[in-house]
């Protein structure tokens, strides 16, 4: 029953979020850019009964995959500026996200070690 209630709230999220940046796109782009699905995820992995240490190890798991977003985010808007097809746009930005991720893996093992 949960599963079923997690998809159609996320769907209805999206859906509205969608139609309001269709009307108006940077508020569309603002909203889009709350963290809705992290918060959401808190929410149901707190009612579903996750203890407090593994809703961290998510939150800190977040964190960690934000600079990546950015990074994918930042390509895309430039791919898309200079006119290249939206699916080679997403397609670059998600080859960057990648990249950066085992780049950032990387780093932040020299620095922890």
């Amino acid at each position: 029953m949960y599963l079923l209630i997690k998809i159609i709230s996320s769907a209805a999220i999206i859906g509205i979020v969608t139609e309001l940046a269709r009307r108006y796109p940077i508020y569309g782009g603002i909203i889009a850019a709350l963290p809705l699905i992290s918060i959401l995820s808190i929410i149901w992995l707190t009612v579903q009964g996750e203890t407090t240490q593994n809703i961290n190890k998510f939150t800190l798991g977040v964190l960690a995959g934000f600079p990546a977003t950015m990074v994918m985010l930042f390509v895309i808007y430039f791919a898309l500026k200079q006119s290249v097809h939206l699916t080679l746009a997403i397609s670059l930005g998600v080859v960057a996200w990648g990249i950066f991720l085992v780049a950032q893996k990387y780093i932040m093992a020299a620095f922890i070690s």
